[in-house]
């Protein structure tokens, strides 16, 4: 839940073009760090949604996953934590274990819900580097992914586990929603070699 890599980008989820610019920004980091080691066209990607369905707050990592499973018709990336199949604090060393075993080369976008400054409540962050799922409410977990994406679904600083459960599902399924569909607009822009255009 906590990030202290540097941020690459940061967009209100109530823009009516959030998904496109997210996009274009995961296009273009994802591109930087695979470039160098010449596997953008079989790249392995691996949308590992981090959370659970037993808290609202919590929930935006396994709505994401259920939206790329559901919704979206896409061969060419592995989904990892749905609503049905969270990844969580339990599990989480078990599915990386998993993904390292059975994938070769997997290029991994960590997803996950944050807690933040009251302000800030509705921006989805984009990272270069790993999330550190958990540490918002004091958890150590190990960190994961090539890039990270988080969404600040609520407020920090006191009685977290509670401030979660008492998050407005609304905002936490549009911000899914916003997730969800740049990532499949995305990965799909980068196996064919292209840049989305807004």
């Amino acid at each position: 839940m906590h990030q202290t890599q540097p941020l690459q980008f940061s967009i209100e989820s109530f823009k009516p073009n959030a998904p496109y610019l997210l996009a274009n920004e995961i296009v273009s980091l994802v591109t930087n760090i695979s470039k160098p080691k010449n596997i953008s066209d079989n790249l392995e990607v691996v949308a590992l949604c981090v959370g659970t369905d037993r808290s609202t707050g919590d929930c935006l990592g396994p709505l994401v996953g259920y939206r790329l499973s559901k919704n979206y018709s896409m061969t060419n990336i592995h989904v990892l934590g749905t609503l049905k199949e969270p990844v969580h604090a339990k599990n989480l060393d078990e599915k990386i274990s998993y993904i390292f075993n059975t994938i070769e080369n997997p290029f991994i976008i960590a997803i996950d819900a944050s807690l933040g400054k009251m302000e800030n409540i509705g921006k989805i962050n984009l990272y270069s580097g790993p999330l550190f799922p958990g540490a918002g409410v004091n958890k150590n977990l190990q960190p994961v992914g090539d890039i990270s994406i988080t969404g600040i679904v609520n407020m920090s600083g006191f009685m977290e586990y509670i401030v979660l459960q008492n998050t407005r599902l609304s905002l936490v399924m549009e911000m899914a929603e916003i997730i969800a569909l740049s990532l499949y607009m995305s990965i799909k822009n980068i196996k064919r070699g292209e840049r989305l255009l807004i």
